[in-house]
């Protein structure tokens, strides 16, 4: 029998084979890497991009990755404590080891996020917080449920990992395919809270006047040459009488905000859950590279002339133009480190992409890595994304942590797939929440430059985060 045994399955839609996956093996390091394309999509994806086609599941994993540890920096030594870029590192098999699948885009390998906080491996200026949950978290899961929307298969994929290196047993993957099968025709257990409100009252920890001071604050940093701009956002958080169930929080998200890099991972007590529209990093098998960043927001309106009417106000606004175009230049440098001379392009620029509640500017910049690099190298050189720091980048960052009074953890880090083959997809964690025992922290910002208005800028955080606030009711 040849590895990995690939087996297709009855059709089950993504949520829904998550539900049944948690009811049999458990919610304890279920990742669910979920997608659904953009209501109007201006930006034609790239055939072999897969960017809406796919999303993957896994629960239980077999290994686990996890890194809690904080650098230590004591004056002139070098970092201590366990590097989470290093840990990934150690974690994948050795290049060449793994052929590019011809299946699906993803045929096995790490799943699970990166916070924001990891740049402080990275960069040692920056004054940074130490998050509440790790670092980094990932599961490898075996089997790996892959689902095609656009043919509407599912294909599961088993390596009968043994848990110890890379070992395989071909007798373990078709046992652990046995028993998936023998559950999966089975009936998705109710949802008794689908429509229960949950008690609880959010509290936020900056009020709009002070956001809107904060955006002042940015203002002056940037007429005075120190940054030109900075990605400001803003938290809040409700403590629920019990643990609420976060597949359930997902599934109203979803719904509510439904967006092509969205995503749930649920560890212990802790559970990621994200409508993020944006891509971070794709890196195929191949060594291709592509980064969708977005900068410019207008809300969706009923009337399909009001409609219309904002997103052309987005479109042929300078202020949200120069804010993309400054990212797209931030981000064409960080891939310049190490793509191979003259593949940075930008295919897109300044792209219009419209979504169930807002419209969005995205720009799409790709290029090929060298033959020395890989996807951890490319990871390690565009960290944390341009896009939720600012220009320039780390004083960008010092500036955020000057004015944010919390650690951002998860939120502006990434959800990811690591393949075993080399090939790496991951998000931007923007319009997420995260979920903490009792305690619910839901996130979102805006970026900052010149033109900016602080009344605007306070609407527009207020926009994105209202469909995460309206997750303790249910959908109508």
């Amino acid at each position: 029998m040849s590895l990995p045994l690939v087996s297709t399955l009855p059709w089950r839609e993504p949520y829904a084979a998550a539900r049944l996956l948690a009811s049999h093996r458990g919610c304890d390091g279920l990742v669910l890497l979920d997608t659904h394309p953009p209501v109007e999509p201006g930006i034609r994806h790239r055939q072999q991009d897969d960017a809406s086609r796919w999303s993957f599941l896994g629960a239980a994993p077999v290994r686990q990755l996890c890194c809690r540890s904080w650098p230590s920096r004591k004056h002139g030594s070098p970092f201590q404590g366990e590097d989470p870029f290093t840990l990934l590192r150690r974690a994948v098999p050795e290049r060449g080891t793994w052929a590019p699948s011809t299946e699906t885009p993803f045929m096995g390998g790490w799943m699970g996020w990166l916070s924001y906080e990891a740049g402080a491996w990275l960069e040692r200026h920056p004054p940074w917080r130490r998050p509440d949950q790790p670092i980094l978290w990932a599961g490898l899961h075996d089997p790996l449920l892959c689902f095609d929307l656009l043919n509407q298969q599912v294909l599961a994929v088993s390596h009968g990992f043994t848990g110890e290196g890379w070992e395989r047993s071909a007798s373990l993957a078709a046992q652990r395919q046995a028993t998936l099968l023998e559950f999966w025709t089975g009936a998705v257990p109710p949802d008794p809270e689908r429509s229960e409100e949950l008690q609880g009252t959010w509290l936020w920890h900056t009020s709009a006047a002070e956001f809107a001071r904060q955006v002042v604050q940015l203002k002056e940093r940037i007429g005075a040459g120190d940054v030109f701009q900075a990605n400001l956002s803003c938290c809040c958080e409700a403590i629920l009488p019990r643990p609420p169930d976060p597949l359930r929080l997902y599934g109203r998200l979803r719904q509510r905000s439904p967006a092509p890099f969205a995503g749930l991972v649920i560890r212990g007590e802790d559970a990621l859950l994200s409508a993020s529209p944006e891509r971070f990093l794709h890196v195929r098998g191949d060594g291709w590279v592509e980064t969708r960043p977005i900068k410019g927001t207008r809300a969706r309106h009923r009337d399909p002339v009001q409609d219309a009417a904002l997103a052309v106000e987005l479109i042929t606004s300078s202020k949200d133009r120069a804010e993309n175009v400054m990212i797209v230049d931030l981000l064409r440098n960080d891939l310049g480190r190490v793509c191979r001379p003259g593949t940075v392009t930008v295919p897109t620029l300044v792209g219009l992409e419209s979504y169930r509640q807002v419209h969005h500017l995205t720009s799409v910049v790709t290029g090929r890595l060298r033959a020395d690099r890989d996807a951890l190298d490319l990871l390690c050189n565009t960290w944390p994304g341009g896009s939720v720091t600012g220009a320039p980048k780390v004083r960008s960052c010092q500036r955020l942590a000057e004015l944010e009074p919390l650690p951002r953890g998860p939120y502006c880090g990434s959800l990811f797939r690591l393949g075993l083959d080399g090939s790496l997809d991951s998000n931007i964690v923007i319009r997420s929440v995260i979920r903490r025992g009792c305690r619910l922290r839901a996130h979102a910002g805006c970026g900052i430059v010149y033109d900016s208005d602080p009344a605007e800028e306070t609407r527009e955080m207020h926009l994105k985060m209202a469909p995460l606030l309206q997750l303790l009711q249910p959908v109508p």
